[in-house]
């Protein structure tokens, strides 16, 4: 996975996801029976067209082969330089989420997790915001082919989940639900309350807007008003949730302020949901996150200590042994903990809402653009 390398100086480093898996095996996390570790071979053209369109296929192949950069298909840009091995190592990625919803479906393993995927702004027929292909949307894809009729997409990054919402903008059978940036603050732009999908799916795409600067309390209390309501009410039979961490007060790309412990907090109550409405059936994404040694690590192997049902409480030291790989490699240790501090607590909805409040304002606006169609009479309450 980390063949996917946009180069010196990019953002997205690879190596995020090195750090990632070497914190979860000094932690444990990898090493009990029930859990097992495996590859994917990239996607082949067909799995990919049943999102992205042949051209644009070709295109990226090109790209990947000997650098032909056409600017229509939004590669050779500074989000999106081409490298070569571009089309495998992306479509690499694509493989590793649709042979996990796979096996899920078809009950072979209970939960997945692909910390390489959740490349959620890439359109059928242009890369875009770090991403070439767009995983979660053939994962759906994928599962919608082998019969499922109802899937909940659950997006908490930083950045408004648009190719995901706009591949299934108008099908009634996927829930997509962003929890974001405001787009008047934050790329791509998009993803306002009233965004509620086509004419054959309204209320089914649920957007969450909040201002930038947004903490730990307020971000869970619209996290849980919102999502949690909205997925149940639609009853998925599988649920798929990416976690970009660039939701963290120390990332560089976006303007949140969520604690680590927040961001394990929405992943438990993901967990719960996809037990709850949709018999266990859940995989897990990564995403955004570019603060690659204070953040991503930890978060993510939160996620995957999530998904294998062994959580790491607050307090857990990081271990000595991966801080010493950070000494070596970058200069410094690292974070001391796997937490940022105390487990964040907030106000839940039925407590009560207040109309000036920024969060309860943008709460209330897409719970009144989007609940009636899922069902929901009480609006506010």
């Amino acid at each position: 996975m980390g063949d996917m390398d946009f180069g010196a100086g990019h953002p997205m480093a690879p190596v995020r996801l090195g750090l990632t898996i070497g914190l979860s095996r000094e932690l444990g996390l990898l090493d009990h029976p029930d859990v097992e570790v495996v590859g994917a071979a990239p996607a082949g053209d067909d799995l990919l067209a049943t999102v992205h369109t042949r051209e644009y296929i070709a295109a990226v192949r090109a790209a990947s082969a000997d650098g032909t950069v056409d600017g229509a298909y939004g590669l050779g840009t500074s989000d999106v330089p081409v490298f070569p091995g571009m089309h495998e190592a992306a479509a690499r990625v694509v493989a590793a989420s649709t042979d996990a919803v796979l096996a899920i479906w078809f009950g072979e393993v209970d939960h997945a997790v692909n910390i390489s995927g959740g490349l959620h702004h890439a359109m059928p027929d242009r890369a875009s915001g770090f991403c070439v292909y767009n995983d979660p949307a053939v994962a759906i894809r994928c599962l919608i082919d082998a019969g499922a009729e109802r899937v909940a997409y659950i997006d908490l990054d930083a950045h408004h989940g648009d190719g995901v919402e706009r591949v299934f903008w108008d099908d009634p059978r996927v829930l997509t639900v962003s929890v974001h940036q405001s787009p008047d603050t934050l790329f791509p732009g998009t993803g306002r309350a009233q965004d509620t999908g086509g004419p054959q799916a309204r209320g089914t795409k649920v957007n969450l807007a909040l201002p930038a600067g947004t903490a730990d309390a307020a971000w869970l209390r619209g996290v849980y008003a919102v999502v949690d309501p909205a997925v149940r009410a639609f009853g998925p039979e599988f649920v798929i949730s990416q976690h970009g961490c660039d939701v963290h007060a120390a990332d560089p790309q976006a303007d949140l302020a969520v604690s680590v412990g927040a961001q394990r907090a929405a992943m438990d109550l993901v967990h719960s949901l996809a037990h709850e409405v949709a018999d266990g059936r859940w995989l897990a994404l990564g995403g955004g996150g570019y603060a690659i040694v204070d953040v991503v690590p930890r978060a993510w192997s939160q996620l995957i200590s999530v998904v294998t049902h062994r959580p790491i409480p607050p307090g857990t030291p990081v271990p000595e042994g991966w801080r010493d790989l950070l000494r070596e490699h970058f200069g410094r240790p690292g974070p001391a903990l796997m937490s940022d501090g105390a487990t964040p607590v907030f106000r839940p909805w039925s407590d009560g809402f207040d109309r000036s409040d920024q969060v309860d304002a943008a709460v209330i606006a897409t719970r009144t653009a989007t609940f009636p169609a899922l069902g929901i009479l009480s609006i506010l309450e």
